[in-house]
């Protein structure tokens, strides 16, 4: 694995109550790079994030408010945690229902910056 991304990677993973972290295509949802506990369906995750961010820029879009920065998905047994970074990737983050959000956000955010 590139050494950029996994140090990117890395950084995720050492946030309490990551399952996962994994950087995508945007357009199709292929995974470039990842790291996920054993269970964790990588490729319906990667899938699912790049089709998420796909319809919330249309949406925001359409609703005039720029491009989204960050989307949450909170769901009964966890959370997907998606930022856009440069070069049409994406981070995702797959967390246990306690993961702190917020710091697993600005991590992903310097993460995302790494992508350039």
């Amino acid at each position: 694995m590139n050494p950029r991304f996994q140090q990117a990677l890395d950084g995720i993973t050492r946030v309490g109550g990551v399952r996962g972290a994994m950087l995508v295509t945007a357009d199709d949802g292929l995974v470039i790079a990842d790291t996920v506990m054993e269970g964790v369906r990588g490729n319906a995750v990667a899938a699912l994030a790049a089709s998420l961010m796909k319809r919330f820029r249309r949406v925001s879009a359409a609703a005039s408010v720029g491009a989204p920065h960050f989307l949450h998905l909170q769901a009964d047994n966890g959370t997907l945690v998606v930022v856009p970074a440069p070069n049409d990737v994406l981070v995702v983050t797959i967390g246990s229902p306690e993961l702190n959000v917020g710091l697993t956000r600005l991590v992903m955010m310097r993460a995302a910056e790494v992508m350039t």
